[in-house]
């Protein structure tokens, strides 16, 4: 993977996020089911926060979780890309007990989006991102 502008993956800048989720899914531990569904390219900070969030959020699946196999899916709906990255793990997930979602907020957020989690003990973890394509 050679890095492109501001040190995102080139496949992101040349190609978009659903190609680039595809490449995380691929090096993620998990098997990862990957459903983009994106008719059009999404303006470059929100493909950047995705693809970020993406990125962490496989990585703590791979960690942390315990799951056999994760789901990201990606749409648009109404101006929003409406973003979900779940898997069947051990849930638990706390913001409270890390930097690691707390960052993932604060990215979110610098970008008038919203993130929303359900993980409780014995799972499933649900991460829910909504970005304003506008």
């Amino acid at each position: 993977m050679v890095a492109g502008a501001l040190g995102h993956p080139q496949v992101l800048t040349e190609h978009g996020l659903a190609p680039a989720v595809a490449e995380l899914a691929d090096r993620c531990a998990v098997p990862v089911h990957v459903g983009v569904d994106l008719p059009i390219r999404l303006p470059a900070p929100v493909e950047a926060a995705a693809w970020f969030v993406v990125g962490e959020a496989l990585t703590n699946v791979s960690r942390h979780s315990g799951a056999e196999q994760a789901w990201v899916g990606a749409r648009l709906r109404g101006g929003v890309l409406v973003l979900e990255v779940r898997d069947d793990g051990a849930g638990g997930a706390d913001s409270g007990r890390g930097s690691g979602l707390v960052g993932l907020a604060d990215r979110v957020s610098v970008l008038n989006g919203r993130i929303t989690l359900t993980s409780p003990a014995g799972g499933p973890t649900v991460l829910g991102v909504e970005l304003p394509c506008v």
